[in-house]
């Protein structure tokens, strides 16, 4: 069936939407939800980047490093996964309060913690709220806007995101260098805590967006944490027989969950047949994980390897991770008026580009120069940003209608999940490659080669998969 009258749901495939219709469209009060939460999130995330290097010098806690990436991602998966459930049930309101006060709290513990245990405990925290608002403002922009305005509002949430990605670093080296990283933690904790109260006494009426879900799935949350924390840690201490077996059980866990989460009908978390390289939805989410797994590498262990290899400050280490950011949003922003017709070209440009950000990473990041480095982030989320906003309007498109929301809250989750077992494994091979052990220039460059030589096969798959998704 084809329609060739415009409405607001379906647009015209070459409609072009003006800013000044979109910001006066009467959406404002969702558009500065949303965008809070983003900021926040995304704030927060770059700061600990560019405190990193002070908080293992403080508390110790190198070969941890990893664990604070996975955790952190971890609890972002388990609050993206279960937020498309949350709203389908009660509405966005009351869960997108509790994930900032969660989010709050988990800098609190962070601010406070004396070794790296409890510090990668508040992490984990500040995963489950933080991944809980981006995953819902996903879910929101899909909810409470006309598809026609859906770009428009992913532009201004990646300009937030953007402007955060700026300011972060600097808030982070200020702290840093003018007071301590445990305030940093504090007056994130006290800004999470604040909008976690503005969200909860707005007055709207809470509405299901999809109906009402029956159960709620702690059984496959507990086995994705569980198949997340195995893996994890196995690459704390290499031992071929110990890690290879935590390896395996986490994989098994991580099956035995996709394997329960296809077969709950309703109450699904994930798109079904979520990693078939065959379906269309199946391929994206695919290209997600081996991509974001792909380019995990220099927001883990960029700061401390550029740190050691470079002999950065901590403020120019912050600003050279956070140009991924920069990126994402000036991309993101130009293309965000492109009609339908270019969804698969940009999503071939753009994924392209972040494939090969990988192995300029890998001359770059041993051998410099910084501002090498910066540029070659720049591109890696330039790319994302020019191919996010029309994979998650492809994915739409092709999605069967039971699965839309699922997908919005799939598409983030995936992301994390990515981001999560990335850490891991470049970890694995980080610790492999002597990284406890670290103390000279040479030593470093060392382990950055291996680092990003372990990123190539993962950049490939991705490009694979970008094929399968956008082909007709």
């Amino acid at each position: 069936m084809t329609h060739s009258a415009e409405t607001p749901d379906m647009p015209a495939r070459d409609a072009y939407v003006p800013w000044r219709e979109f910001l006066t469209s009467g959406h404002t009060a969702a558009l500065v939800l949303v965008s809070l939460a983003v900021m926040l999130h995304a704030a927060d995330s770059l700061i600990v980047a560019t405190m990193l290097p002070s908080i293992v010098a403080d508390i110790n806690g190198a070969a941890l490093v990893s664990l604070s990436v996975s955790l952190y991602e971890m609890g972002s998966i388990v609050a993206g996964a279960a937020s498309a459930i949350l709203t389908m049930r009660i509405g966005l309101r009351h869960p997108m309060a509790l994930a900032a006060v969660v989010f709050g709290l988990g800098c609190l513990v962070s601010a406070v913690s004396p070794t790296m245990v409890l510090f990668l405990a508040g992490r984990t925290l500040q995963g489950l709220g933080g991944g809980g608002m981006v995953a819902m403002c996903f879910i929101a922009i899909g909810a409470l806007f006309p598809r026609r305005y859906a770009a428009r509002a992913l532009a201004v949430v990646s300009t937030i995101w953007g402007v955060s990605a700026f300011l972060g670093p600097l808030i982070g080296g200020v702290f840093v260098a003018y007071a301590t990283w445990r305030w940093g933690f504090v007056c994130f904790g006290v800004v999470a805590f604040g909008l976690g109260l503005w969200i909860f006494l707005r007055g709207q009426a809470e509405t299901p967006l999809l109906g009402s879900v029956d159960v709620f799935p702690l059984r496959r949350l507990a086995l994705l944490c569980l198949a997340i924390l195995l893996i994890a840690a196995s690459g704390v201490e290499i031992a071929l027989v110990r890690s290879g077996l935590l390896i395996l059980c986490g994989i098994g866990a991580l099956g035995l969950f996709l394997r329960l989460d296809a077969r709950a009908g309703d109450n699904r978390m994930l798109p079904l047949r979520p990693f078939d390289l065959r379906t269309p939805i199946g391929a994206a989410l695919v290209m997600i994980v081996t991509l974001s797994m792909a380019t995990i590498a220099i927001a883990a262990f960029g700061p401390l390897l550029i740190t050691v290899i470079h002999d950065a400050p901590a403020l120019t280490v912050g600003y050279v991770v956070s140009c991924g950011s920069i990126g994402w949003t000036l991309t993101a922003i130009l293309v965000s008026g492109l009609s339908e017709r270019t969804d698969r070209l940009m999503i071939a440009l753009g994924m392209g580009l972040v494939a090969a950000s990988v192995p300029a990473m890998l001359y770059a990041v041993p051998h410099g120069p910084l501002w090498l480095i910066a540029l070659i982030a720049l591109i890696e989320g330039g790319g994302f940003g020019m191919a996010w906003t029309f994979i998650l309007r492809r994915t739409d498109v092709l999605a069967a209608p039971a699965d839309v929301q699922r997908i919005a809250g799939a598409i983030p989750t995936m992301q994390r999940l990515g981001y999560a077992l990335g850490a891991v494994y470049v970890g694995l091979v980080a610790n492999a490659a002597g990284i406890l052990t670290m103390t000279t220039g040479p030593s470093a460059v060392h382990v950055a080669q291996w680092v990003f030589i372990a990123c190539l096969p993962l950049a490939a798959l991705g490009l694979v998969a970008t094929l399968a998704f956008v082909r007709r």
